[in-house]
């Protein structure tokens, strides 16, 4: 498949307006809406807060995974069930054969529900049916996994591409229609990669030339990497004006090729995930942007629905699930799409310190002191 192939996942946006789905975000945080169920209904739960809930995420090289997404969701789940909640983990760290085999250990367990960010969104599908065989629901985070999927929480992943194209649009100014910019995917296997590209090619289309586009295997860096190379032999280094890169791990392998090659000046380059090197790279003026996107918020939320589903609660279109997305094998799957933002200099402290994510001291190491103390964040 090349990088033309078509969106495999349809998206069906709701007219429900981002500001609604973040306080609706704030409100479960704070307590506001009920955390177990996502409203005050008065259903009698199917069980008490005595649960097993299975969490598995896709690998360790996403640094937020193993730093930010399973704490804070073992975390919320432990809150909202009074500390009798238990959470089994696992990471297929980038596998997706693994991942499938973790799934099916969770079901031998007899986890009340699973709640898995998939690889690879067909291969998982198999586990998927299995879990439902058992009465066990599935929720999809981050990643839309395909079959009996009970409910999904991500984020407008379209939007995320639109974010980082109109990026790159900003960030050549005047001159982007002559302007020359590589494309660097993410995986195939990924649905949220297909997503990404889409909404950035919203922006894209027509402003800038697209000099060369690239899928990634799994996300992997030295992927990544080899075909930024790739890239700079086809298109001659001082002809790439920008480079659009689907998240942080391979921004950082993209501007390391670029240093490589013997380039004075890095183009601007995009990414996601706001890991703490890209938002040092960011401090530095070696990535130009990246997607903030509200761990805290996903992993809530995700617990929440999780615990609901499994109480018996209704989660069905409710406070916790105001969006629907369809994925080719399911339908009008309840659904919560976390907020973006772009991250830039500008407002660092706005986010990634204001929601606690990083300190200035986390960021501002002896490296980045001076390029922390040139934009203001001291």
């Amino acid at each position: 498949m090349n990088a033309r192939t078509p969106r495999r996942t349809a998206v069906r946006r709701t007219a429900i307006a981002v500001t609604a789905a973040a306080s609706a975000f704030s409100l479960a945080a704070c307590g506001v809406i009920d955390s177990a169920s996502g409203s005050s209904g008065s259903a009698a739960p199917k069980k008490g807060d005595d649960i097993t809930v299975g969490l598995l995420l896709p690998d360790k090289k996403t640094k937020r995974f193993e730093k930010f997404d399973y704490p804070l969701f073992k975390k919320q789940v432990l809150a909202i069930t009074n500390g009798k909640g238990k959470v089994l983990y696992a990471n297929a760290e980038a596998d997706k054969a693994k991942q499938n085999r973790q799934l099916e250990e969770m079901i031998a367990e007899k986890v009340d529900v699973l709640v898995v960010d998939a690889i690879d969104a067909k291969t998982i599908a198999s586990a998927i049916e299995k879990a439902k065989d058992a009465d066990i629901p599935v929720i999809a985070y981050d990643r839309l996994a395909e079959g009996p999927i009970d409910a999904y929480v991500s984020h407008d992943n379209e939007l995320v591409g639109e974010v980082q194209g109109r990026s790159v649009i900003e960030a050549l100014g005047a001159k982007s229609a002559n302007s020359k910019i590589v494309m660097i995917n993410g995986s195939l296997t990924d649905p949220n990669a297909a997503l990404f590209k889409d909404g950035a090619m919203t922006e894209l289309q027509g402003k800038v030339q697209v000099a060369a586009s690239y899928n990634t295997k799994d996300w992997l860096p030295e992927v990544a990497k080899a075909n930024m190379e790739a890239a700079i032999r086809a298109v001659g280094l001082n002809n790439i004006d920008a480079v659009y890169s689907a998240n942080d791990g391979m921004a950082g392998a993209v501007i390391d090729a670029l240093k490589e090659a013997g380039a004075s000046k890095i183009p601007p380059v995009t990414g996601q995930d706001a890991d703490l090197a890209a938002v040092q790279r960011i401090v530095s003026g070696e990535q130009y942007m990246s997607v903030y996107k509200s761990f805290i918020l996903e992993a809530n939320n995700a617990a929440s629905i999780a615990v609901a589903k499994v109480q018996g609660r209704g989660i069905e279109f409710d406070a916790l699930t105001r969006d629907s997305v369809d994925s080719p094998t399911t339908k009008s799957i309840p659904s919560q799409l976390v907020p973006v933002v772009a991250l830039t200099q500008e407002n660092i402290k706005d986010t990634v310190i204001q929601d606690g994510i990083y300190t200035i001291q986390d960021i501002c190491t002896p490296q980045y002191a001076a390029a922390c103390a040139e934009i203001g964040l001291k």
